[in-house]
């Protein structure tokens, strides 16, 4: 009998021990779980911060390989622009000389010419000055002058030329109408740039706005104060979405038979000289707006010693 509770108790201490390793390597088990439950959490987070730096560089690669084709195209256009401008000179070079003593001479046969001969040396008059007038385009884009700045008045500027430009057949039957402030601070530019920007500027507005339209011009300065914005807004029939990326290109032209296609290339070109931008808005049947944002002082290395006179 003493032999069986003494069996009976080594047994239970057996079963004791047993469990407390059981539950030592249970507790174990688990600690390792937790910690490879960890490790792996640590590792997933890992996995995502990689593949967000894998993300992040790949659109890095797409906007640097953007870049670098819109910095190709834009040498291939300097390169263009370069090419047409040398083309111009020559070609200016050659043809100016010859053409004036043309318009001299049709000038003195006009004098003494009357009826049919009269017409027809209208006519020629007519053809070479618009010849001569693409050749001074051509030399005013391949080789302007200098900048020779001045103090600006936009108003008083846009007052001059609506005084100039109302006479004239056009504008006779337009409205114009400078909405721009008189105190609106004085920028640094070129006048007779200027002027010819804001010239062209409103003919392309008259030439495409009906009878009994108006043309508007206004300007603001920028919340900075370092830019002001001038906009040329017409009523008229606006430009059509598919040429509106032409209207800036060396003798793209609408105006077939009256105009050279140069206006605007050279309105740009005086614009990009200033340090400014010019932008076109327009909705087909509705008019047109172009925008003008010129800085308030200069800059450019373009530019010639300041004057300090105020053009009012």
């Amino acid at each position: 009998m003493s032999l069986f509770f003494a069996g009976l108790g080594s047994g239970c201490c057996a079963a004791v021990l047993l469990f407390l390793i059981c539950r030592y390597q249970l507790r174990s088990l688990r600690g390792q779980l937790a910690h490879c439950t960890e490790l792996l959490e640590v590792r997933e987070r890992e996995r995502d911060l990689a593949q967000q730096e894998l993300l992040l560089r790949l659109s890095q690669d797409r906007e640097l390989e953007k870049e670098k084709l819109q910095f190709d195209s834009q040498i291939s256009d300097f390169e263009k622009y370069a090419s047409f401008a040398q083309l111009a000179l020559g070609a200016a070079h050659e043809i100016n000389n010859p053409l004036l003593g043309i318009m001299s001479h049709l000038e003195l046969e006009l004098r003494g010419a009357d009826g049919e001969q009269k017409r027809e040396i209208e006519q020629c008059l007519t053809g070479v000055r618009r010849i001569s007038s693409a050749i001074r385009g051509l030399m005013d884009y391949a080789r302007p002058d200098p900048l020779t700045l001045t103090r600006v008045n936009l108003h008083s500027l846009t007052a001059q030329i609506f005084e100039f430009l109302r006479h004239q057949p056009l504008f006779r039957q337009l409205e114009l109408r400078n909405c721009i402030p008189e105190n609106l601070p004085e920028i640094e530019a070129d006048h007779n740039q200027l002027s010819q920007v804001l010239t062209n500027l409103l003919l392309n507005a008259a030439q495409a706005t009906p009878p009994g339209g108006s043309v508007t011009v206004v300007a603001e300065t920028s919340r900075s104060g370092g830019t002001v914005e001038l906009r040329v807004r017409d009523t008229g029939t606006g430009i059509q979405s598919d040429i509106l990326p032409y209207v800036f290109e060396p003798f793209f032209t609408t105006k077939r038979g009256t105009g050279t296609g140069l206006g605007l290339t050279i309105t740009k070109n005086y614009v990009l000289r200033h340090g400014g931008d010019i932008q076109l808005q327009t909705v087909p049947g509705a008019g047109t707006t172009v925008r003008v944002i010129l800085p308030v002082r200069q800059s450019s290395p373009l530019a010639a010693p300041r004057l300090e006179e105020v053009v009012a």
